[in-house]
């Protein structure tokens, strides 16, 4: 004899499927619009980055992708927007890698741990600095440049982007690397030190592509190396100074990083879709226009390259004897 189910019995699984269908739907990612946090003012190398991503994403995600500027206080101001943030895979950062390996070494204000607070997710690319002489600096290559400072200890002098930056930095791993010494004359950014250099207040700065190439095409300065471990696309006859100081790698990783806890699926899937943006032509196009080498690869190798970064840094930051402040 067949016992019939009670009406209410049959009510309470039909609520118990929509409950669990809801569930299942609220947890698919993403369900709403994602937001990328920018530690810059717009304008800037992480946030041009963030912008040609944001639209990829929001393409292939079917969800708003926007970017969120939070400049200020050595990257705390973007670290608390997404600390304070689920650790949901709905607020993300795009930053590059002085604020995860330099900062800390020379800010002591910083209210972010950048070893912990974050994982990474995907590393969008490296972005290289090239070595540019003024003109009238008698040198043509790197050698050259190098025979003329052995020459005259301390009589050239170099711009940067102000005390710590990877500019700075650059330079000095670079003649602790060749014996050399030069003069060191910060300044408040590139789009100061550059502009120096062009007019002889300064005879060579490390710089990316883009501040520079205008004045390499007029004549007025000369490119003479990179910092990175691979001949830049934009520039394929300048050798590296990896080429002549073998492991030298200056070159700075822009990348995505979520809050300690994302879930792993999240992670996977923002990764996923990282990689396969980074290799789309158009996209290629932009980065490399920016002033970034298309990279790619799993998280693991993310976390790898940052913490090569920061071992690089590390040492040239001891090297210039830098003190936090």
């Amino acid at each position: 004899m067949k016992h019939k189910i009670p009406a209410w019995l049959v009510g309470l699984a039909c609520i118990a499927q929509l409950a669990f269908g809801s569930l299942a739907h609220a947890q698919a990612y993403p369900s709403r619009a994602i937001k990328l946090v920018v530690p810059y003012a717009a304008g800037g190398l992480p946030d041009t980055v963030a912008r040609i991503i944001a639209k990829s994403l929001g393409d292939t995600l079917g969800q708003a992708v926007y970017v969120d500027n939070r400049p200020g206080a050595g990257g705390s101001v973007a670290a608390s927007a997404i600390l304070q943030s689920p650790a949901d895979g709905y607020t993300l950062l795009v930053t590059d890698g002085p604020m995860l390996s330099i900062t800390p070494l020379i800010n002591k204000k910083i209210t972010y741990d950048a070893a912990n607070d974050f994982v990474p997710i995907a590393l969008v690319g490296k972005a290289p600095l090239f070595l540019a002489v003024n003109a009238n600096v008698k040198a043509n290559t790197l050698d050259e440049l190098v025979a003329l400072a052995k020459a005259k200890p301390g009589g050239l002098n170099y711009g940067s982007a102000g005390n710590g930056s990877i500019h700075h930095l650059t330079m000095e791993a670079m003649n602790a690397s060749l014996g050399i010494s030069m003069t060191h004359i910060p300044f408040r950014g590139s789009a100061v030190s550059v502009p120096a250099m062009i007019g002889g207040q300064v005879d060579m700065v490390f710089a990316s592509p883009p501040s520079l190439m205008g004045f390499v095409k007029s004549g007025q300065a000369r490119l003479l190396a990179t910092n990175s471990t691979t001949r830049s696309p934009l520039a394929p006859q300048m050798p590296t100074l990896a080429e002549k100081i073998p492991g030298f790698d200056f070159a700075f990783t822009v990348a995505v990083l979520a809050k300690t806890g994302t879930p792993s699926e999240v992670i996977s899937k923002v990764n996923a879709e990282i990689n396969r943006i980074v290799k789309v032509p158009e996209v290629i196009e932009q980065l490399r226009t920016a002033g970034v080498d298309p990279a790619g690869g799993t998280p693991e190798q993310l976390a790898r390259a940052l913490r090569a970064e920061k071992a690089q840094v590390t040492d040239a930051a001891a090297r210039a004897q830098l003190k936090a402040e």
